[in-house]
């Protein structure tokens, strides 16, 4: 059988079984509604899904700004929750687009960074911004690769500015929290949704979840994605699995046990080069990799968590963990344009990840007095061990040249063989404790202190011999203040100290291993307010956090490194989320940032050049959001989602400037039964040309996706 014979039979499977399920889904509601018997379940109510709490507000309790359980109102900090029914209701198909509708975070997503990299406050990628599952961090790799399908997602909760005092470094410029959804009590639950859409998408998602009896409960989420991005080896497929299943043993006292696989084969492309400084648009459907590439992720979770309250004044949680990760890649990385018209290629990496970590996080809250007055104090530990073996065929070598619009995609060149080359271990623990004081029934103060111990080492492979050991410490620290000065309205004011690392631990080079930790500083005032009886909201925030102890080039030997190097950023972030009447709503958010290099300087032939004063790259200074949406009829809603991203540099100089963009988004949902909603979806309708961010050579961009339309329908029963 061909390739091509070989594609269209597996896309016929795939539609095939994608329209089976739906023609079957009726009759499979018909036959349990027939042959079920109602198990025995508990008398607590179950969760409510409906537009009609589809807006977080400032009173939900959040589980990222802090350990105690607050409230972003009750919170000294920036806090933004996206629930399940806005994932829903604004149909992003990645984690990654929903966490950009937060106030100030922008994608810098490429095969190199996992494609999950982010920008926020200035500063950028997983060393800077951390990211979370479940409240729980992978340490020290390229970045998260574990599908966040939007399907199997409670929440997202975005935490802006340094968070080091909760969930150690890397975490200057923010964490974004990923919560999946969880078993809970009451009759058990399903759903079935199914996608297609243009460019042979199609997409399947399958949950279920209740009360097995007055002990057991569960939950399950199944997801599948297949999409073509429109390009030449354009195609992405992913498939991912969560189950959850949950003890209560008394009501004091529970256990959950959590097994999540995932495994993705991304769009293979790692951008279109410049030509003469300058893109070319007109080669956007042009990818520039060789026939047999590739790049898989396989990834899974085991989590086995317990929660105890003795009494009600007492909580005491603890987890025990393995994150597991395996990466392959085999890739023409590099095109440069050449004068005579061609592109030439170069950085054929193959390169595998084998990556694991196992861990343990405990905390105890209490909530009491101190002095008379009210007060709630958090305390615990953190234990764990990463390892990351790494794989490859370096120094990269071989070139070839290609046309740029009739591209023969050639096959891989492999020079040095690929074998693997060093293992990277870290071993690390934290203490950490936080405590809120109420001063008055209004006015309360809240301090975290975290200290984090990591001792790393490199073992060389190929000598078979240690290459470094090296130790880091860091206590990070903050203290903030909140101030009701009405019921509905807070002003608030932090000052933290974090930290991060020099680059990914598990990758850090025998170069860097005698760098310190980077050292961030923040202080952010605002005002928070609900109004219409918390029908609407608004936030307003001002930061400004400087970060020293950046890499540099030495400027008596430009070869080499040295740690001397600052940047900071100042910015205002404003949100406002409104239920204008029954029908219409708005949600808006908006940042002016001012971010730059203080102290900075790079090898330029050889000669140490200055980018004091100079942008950050890839870091936007305008970002906003909007979306509107209008219940027209009592079973239609129609919407419409704006985003700005201003302009970027991709080069410290300043000199590539990616512009700025804007897309939009609609969308039209009818629901013609309470168990039946069918949603249409247009994505950037204008088909609007940006570049999203720069890939590791800076003249090479990865341009933005297209116009795409996707019909949905879900199915509960």
């Amino acid at each position: 059988m061909s390739y091509s014979s070989a594609r269209t039979h597996r896309v016929l499977k795939r539609r095939v079984a994608i329209w089976t399920a739906l023609a079957f889904t009726p009759a499979l509601h018909a036959q349990s509604i027939q042959t079920s018997q109602p198990a025995p379940v508990a008398t607590l109510p179950a969760i409510s899904v409906s537009a009609d709490n589809a807006a977080p507000t400032l009173l939900d309790q959040a589980a990222t700004g802090t350990l105690l359980g607050l409230t972003p109102f009750e919170t000294p900090a920036s806090i933004d929750i996206i629930t399940n029914e806005q994932l829903r209701a604004r149909g992003a198909t990645t984690v990654t687009d929903a966490i950009t509708q937060a106030a100030g975070i922008s994608a810098m997503r490429h095969p190199g960074n996992g494609g999950s990299s982010l920008s926020s406050r200035g500063f950028t990628d997983s060393n800077s911004v951390a990211q979370l599952y479940d409240g729980v961090r992978q340490f020290g790799g390229v970045g998260q690769t574990f599908i966040y399908d939007p399907w199997a997602v409670d929440r997202i909760e975005v935490l802006r500015g340094p968070a080091s005092v909760l969930y150690g470094e890397g975490a200057i410029g923010g964490v974004v929290n990923v919560i999946p959804k969880k078993p809970t009590r009451g009759p058990i639950e399903n759903e079935l949704q199914t996608t297609v859409g243009t460019h042979d998408t199609q997409r399947f998602g399958f949950g279920s979840g209740g009360a097995l009896d007055e002990k057991w409960s569960y939950r399950l989420d199944l997801s599948g994605n297949h999409t073509d991005s429109g390009i030449s080896l354009g195609d992405s497929r992913d498939a991912a699995i969560t189950a959850a299943l949950r003890l209560d043993v008394t009501p004091e006292l529970n256990f959950t046990l959590t097994q999540a696989y995932a495994w993705q084969e991304p769009t293979r492309y790692f951008g279109t080069p410049l030509v003469d400084g300058t893109m070319d648009f007109g080669l956007r459907k042009q990818n520039y990799n060789v026939a047999d590439s590739k790049i898989i992720y396989r990834d899974s979770r085991t989590e086995l968590k317990a929660e105890w309250s003795p009494n009600a004044m007492t909580t005491v949680r603890s987890r025990l963990y393995y994150i597991g990760s395996n990466r392959d890649y085999r890739d023409a990385e590099n095109y440069t344009w050449l004068p005579g018209g061609l592109i030439e290629r170069s950085g054929y990496t193959d390169i595998r990840h084998n990556q694991e970590q196992t861990g343990t996080i405990t905390d105890a809250t209490f909530d009491g007095h101190l002095l008379g007055l009210a007060n709630k104090v958090a305390v615990g530990f953190e234990l764990n061990r990463a390892s990351l073996k790494h794989t490859n065929n370096s120094p990269y070598s071989g070139t070839s040249l290609v046309d740029p619009y009739d591209v023969d995609h050639g096959r891989f060149i492999n020079v040095a063989g690929t074998t693997p080359r060093y293992r990277n271990t870290a071993n690390q623990y934290a203490l950490f404790a936080e405590d809120r004081l109420m001063l008055t029934p209004q006015w309360s103060v809240l301090g975290g202190l975290r200290y984090d111990h990591i001792d790393l080492s490199r073992r060389d492979l190929v000598a078979d011999q240690t290459a470094y050991r090296t130790t880091f410490n860091n206590v990070g620290w903050r203290i903030g203040t909140v101030y009701d000065v009405l019921p509905t309205l807070s002003v608030y004011g932090q000052y933290a100290e974090a930290a991060d690392p020099i680059g990914s631990l598990l990758l850090l080079s025998p170069a860097n291993k005698n760098f310190d930790l980077s050292k961030g500083k923040q202080l952010e005032v605002g005002v928070k307010q609900t109004f219409w009886d918390n029908k609407g909201q608004w936030t307003l925030a001002a930061y400004q956090i400087k970060k020293n102890n950046l890499v540099t080039r030495d400027p008596n030997d430009p070869s080499l490194r040295i740690q001397v190097g600052e940047q900071s950023s100042r910015g205002l972030e404003a949100t406002l989320g409104v239920e204008l009447t029954p029908a219409w709503r708005l949600d808006l958010n908006a940042v002016a940032l001012r971010a730059r290099y203080d102290d900075f300087s790079e090898s330029v032939g050889g000669v140490s050049v200055s980018r004091k004063g100079n942008v950050p790259t890839d870091v936007p200074e305008r970002v906003a959001n909007l979306w509107l949406s209008w219940k027209f009829a009592p079973q239609w809603t129609a919407s419409a989602g704006v985003r700005y991203v201003g302009k970027r540099y991709a080069d410290s100089a300043n000199q590539l400037e990616m512009a700025g963009y804007t897309t939009t988004n609609l969308a039209l949902q009818w629901e013609p039964r309470r168990d039946l909603s069918l949603a249409l979806r247009a994505f950037n309708v204008f088909d609007r040309q940006y570049a999203e961010t720069a890939y590791y050579n800076q003249t090479q961009w990865l341009l933005g996706e297209g116009r795409r339309v996707e019909l949905s329908a879900n199915y509960r029963f």
